[in-house]
């Protein structure tokens, strides 16, 4: 705008001086781009059903052949806590534990549950990436025994398959934090890509296990044909004890390092007499320990039934060619009652060690900003996925681990790899099988693989919202240069991934064992603070936690409660019988607990007073104008250019984005920096002030939220309104939104607005629309025809219904009702032409002087007709001030359509006859008005020769 506050004449000298080349500064973030809910699901997946290769034998080392059924209640009840994530990411678009936790119960809390949290996503990695180079080098191994003749002691092959996998674990995370550094639609993509092919494998596999079993019950009699197995279900309240120390395992954990494991870790002789076990101590001692009833003792690879014995123990002996014992193993079952305290202890130890299955829920919540609109049904359509998905591939794998493959293989030999055990015990050829195997090796190195991905993502993730509430420097976050993600992050989280390999040797049962501590504990502080925030923010939520009640006005959450108090005991279990996870879970959590501690405190003190704010870091990018290739716009047909100038009010940005179409329609940001007055031309580069860092945090906020992508850019001048129709002219803009003016009227921005277009083609303008909004008015303005741009709502819907429910169209009718005759042919004609769902309301503005005809009000007669019909009539009383009664009662109501009767008198003379009160309705409705105009008598003369 001129400083006259005119737009220059076309061709003058403001109009020259406003043409001068002008450096746009292109604005980009980490959170420009979105993701589909399938790779959404792939990316939580790579986790989730990773976990089918190796946790159903590290559940069965530590509460034996009972695991699979644990893991299939953990899976089941996995979903009840995944619709814990669903409520907490509809109240927040950046819902993880830190940002949940924090808004219920504080800073410290919540920082202590991430530093819980981020040991199991550093551990991620490092077991899915050594998992799956044991994979890859057992099968070498494999193939190099039966084609090269090599053979290995156990020792020998535990050395090479640990440090063999080593370099293999580096080399996968060194991979994933490429596609990261690159971005979520890289490294989502492989995600996407690894799960088919583990779909794939799935398939096959199953189907194959089901021939298995069908064959082998049809040739049950036959003594050449193995049995199935049989799970079993009992409360598996055991001490189990090896020999080899190395192997100990002692789910009562190190509370309580007394009874028969205690008793015969040390033992060198056993022999089994009648229903006694002696055991020889070093010293010369024996000790006698009662047998149980019908107990399985293996001696020599043979079993001995012992009948009508007293409850006791399971003894497993191996010996070697000497006949000495090499190893043991001794099981004490409780045969104490279900309800009993100690079998419910007994069941939620081997509950809480199976809750590694359910590993990754986290994730879902750090991957849901990136979800792409619709945000929310995506998320649970992922969530879906992810549920169905990993709860038929992890519980059927364990079940049929447990069923296919025999006790004495499958923990000794398959305990880390069960899939692949599952492979080799299939019907089949010898060659078939290695074939299967080697396949199932393959997809299983390709699954880990990208479970080390999602570690890396929800890593990020977490730090990042720790980052973004002033824990540690916003050094952090600021964007790759040349990728626009947290690279400073990424390398942090490699590195203490490799870290973690190096130290753990290859050892995946080690790290398996310090595993699940942070999950489980974020589970419970993440449930238990959305139980605080039911009673502490009482904002509408989108999706609920089912089970809820509500006495007076209090709501109860009872399904929230129940899943806080199961995690509780879940986490308190296994923080009392898992020595390893809880020694170096809490170590490592208090270390990341007190650097974030000394972090934040740094800030605090360099902030000083000032409240810390976030803020979004950007890259910039400065080219000499905007155009359709340096922004990226080649690959949708339309374009949409909105004008935000305000981080206290983006109300054009949140209507365009509900309204745009992400997969046909390009969505434009620009603020216009005004300059100087009296600046001839620009400064060299834009400078990007905190204003304008606060301006663009707000349309990231915005476009994470809706899910949406789009292209900021801030463009200097001293005439926004030129530059604005200047960079629509550039970027070939189909619609141009902006803001209504607080200096001047709708009229005199449309002015101004459709001269700069006519004068920047020369007077051969290309069509465009313009919209001017606000809360309460959406005008259009068409030049050259227009080219308004299909909503969303329009290219989606499927019947007028859908349509209008999507807020296309007119929903409600107003009709002012005079009470003439004229109007009530009027009111039958909407009643008549309307759908019965469009929603009718007359407002009754009888003129003084009218009388009722035969003595009854036509108001009310039309009202009486309209419950005949049973058609839904709304009356809107209106007593004074009438004009702006009747706005503000459209405007309250959501009214799309405001039909005002002319007067019959002079009705060719419309305008020029209206009172003061259509004439306030015409120039200040929000909606469209309807001038009707009642029947006239024709003019022509009426042919009557016939």
């Amino acid at each position: 705008m001129s400083q006259a506050g005119q737009p220059p004449a076309p061709g003058g000298a403001g109009a020259s001086r406003l043409r001068t080349a002008a450096r746009v500064l292109i604005v980009s973030s980490v959170m420009f781009s979105f993701i589909s809910y399938w790779r959404t699901a792939a990316v939580v997946l790579c986790d989730l059903a990773s976990t089918a290769y190796y946790i159903g034998g590290i559940v069965e080392q530590s509460i034996g052949p009972a695991a699979p059924w644990f893991i299939l209640a953990v899976m089941i009840f996995s979903y009840a806590v995944r619709s814990v994530y669903i409520e907490s990411c509809a109240l927040f678009v950046r819902g993880g534990v830190y940002r949940v936790v924090k808004e219920a119960m504080g800073g410290f809390l919540a920082k202590l549950s991430v530093s819980a949290l981020m040991f199991d996503y550093i551990l991620t990695g490092p077991i899915s990436g050594v998992s799956a180079g044991q994979y890859i080098v057992g099968l070498g191994l494999e193939f190099l025994h039966r084609y090269a003749g090599l053979e290995l002691t156990d020792a020998q092959s535990k050395l090479a398959t640990n440090w063999g996998s080593v370099p293999i674990a580096v080399a996968i995370t060194l991979y994933f934090f490429r596609k990261n550094l690159l971005g979520i639609h890289e490294s989502s993509e492989k995600a996407l890509k690894i799960m088919l092919a583990t779909t794939v494998m799935a398939v096959i596999l199953l189907a194959w296990c089901g021939a298995t079993i069908v064959y082998r019950i049809s040739q049950r009699n036959n003594p050449d044909v193995p049995p199935i197995n049989k799970p079993v279900l009992e409360p598996n309240f055991q001490t189990k004890m090896n020999y080899d120390k190395e192997q100990e395992e002692d789910p009562l954990g190190f509370l309580s390092k007394t009874g028969l494991a205690r008793r015969l870790r040390d033992q060198e002789l056993v022999e089994v007499k009648e229903a006694t076990l002696i055991v020889r101590a070093k010293d010369g001692a024996k000790e006698e320990l009662p047998l149980a009833a019908g107990a399985d003792v293996t001696l020599d690879g043979k079993d001995a039934d012992l009948q009508d014995l007293n409850p006791g123990v399971t003894v497993q002996l191996a010996t070697n060619d000497q006949g000495a014992v090499s190893k043991l193993e001794a099981s004490t079952h409780s045969s104490i009652n279900w309800l009993s305290l100690i079998g419910l202890i007994g069941l939620f130890i081997a509950f809480g060690h199976s809750i590694l299955a359910m590993s990754g829920e986290e994730t879902l919540a750090q991957v849901y900003r990136e979800v792409e609109s619709p945000k929310l049904p995506n998320f649970k359509k992922a969530a879906f996925i992810v549920f169905v998905y990993s709860l038929l591939l992890t519980s059927l794998i364990s079940f049929l681990a447990v069923m296919l493959i025999p006790d004495g293989e499958r923990m000794p030999k398959y305990s880390g790899n069960l899939i692949n055990g599952l492979a080799m015990n299939v019907i089949g050829p010898p060659e078939a099988r290695l074939a299967l195997a080697s396949f199932v090796v393959v997809v299983g190195f390709l699954i880990l693989a990208g479970a080390v991905n999602t570690a890396i993502i929800g890593s990020n993730g977490v730090l990042n919202r720790v980052a973004e509430d002033g824990v540690m420097p916003d050094w952090f976050l600021k964007p790759h240069p040349r990728f626009g993600t947290t690279h400073r992050l990424l390398y942090l989280i490699v590195g203490l991934q490799l870290f973690t390999i190096f130290i753990s040797q290859g050892n995946v049962i080690l790290l398996g064992e310090a595993y699940a501590f942070g999950v489980v504990w974020s589970f419970v502080f993440k449930s238990l603070a959305m139980v605080v925030l039911r009673y502490r923010d009482h904002t509408p939520r989108e999706f609920k936690v089912p089970l809820n009640i509500r006495v007076r006005n209090i709501e109860i959450p009872i399904g929230l409660g129940l899943i806080f108090l199961i995690l509780l005991t879940a986490a308190v279990t296994n923080l009392l019988t898992k020595e390893v996870a809880t020694v170096s879970g809490l170590s490592f959590t208090a270390a990341f607990l007190t650097v974030f501690m000394v972090s934040e405190h740094y800030h605090e003190r360099k902030r000083k007073t000032a409240k810390h704010a976030h803020l979004e870091q950007f890259n910039q990018q400065v080219v000499q104008e905007a155009s359709v290739e340096s922004l990226g716009l080649t690959t949708k047909p339309y374009r949409k250019l909105v004008a935000v100038r305000s981080p206290r009010n983006l109300y054009t940005l949140q209507q365009a984005l509900a309204e745009v179409d992400p997969e046909t329609t390009s969505t434009v940001v620009m603020t216009a920096k005004v300059s100087p007055r009296g600046s001839e031309g620009l400064a060299p580069g834009p400078e990007f002030d905190q204003y304008d860092q606060q301006l663009m945090t707000a349309v990231v906020q915005y476009a994470e939220r809706a899910g949406k992508e789009v292209k900021p850019l801030i463009v200097p001048t001293n005439n926004p309104l030129f530059a604005l129709m200047k960079t629509a002219k550039e970027l070939q803009a189909h619609e141009l939104i902006l803001g209504a003016s607080n200096k001047y009227t709708a009229d005199d921005q449309m002015d101004q607005l459709a001269l700069y277009w006519i004068d920047l083609h020369s007077g051969q303008p290309a069509p465009l629309t313009v919209r001017i909004l606000s809360r309460d008015r959406d005008i259009h303005l068409d030049l050259a025809g227009g080219n308004r741009i299909p909503k969303i709502s329009e290219r989606k819907a499927r019947s007028v219904a859908e349509l209008r429910a999507a807020g296309v169209g007119v929903a409600r009718v107003m009709l002012i009702h005079d009470g003439t005759p004229e109007c009530s042919d009027l009111f039958t004609i909407l009643l008549t032409a309307l759908d019965p769902d469009v929603g009718l309301a007359i407002v009754p503005m009888v003129p003084p002087g009218v009388e009722p005809i035969n003595g009854h009000s036509l108001v009310k007669h039309d009202q009486e007709r309209a419950e005949r019909l049973e058609r839904e009539l709304h009356l809107l009383e209106v007593k004074e001030n009438e004009g702006p009664e009747i706005v503000r009662l459209a405007q309250e109501h959501s009214y799309g359509l405001i039909v005002l009767p002319l007067p019959q008198e002079s009705p060719t003379k419309a305008i020029a006859a209206l009172d003061p009160r259509a004439r306030y309705v015409l120039e200040h409705a929000h909606c469209q008005v309807f001038l009707a105009v009642p029947q006239l008598i024709p003019q022509e003369v009426m042919d009557t020769s016939e």
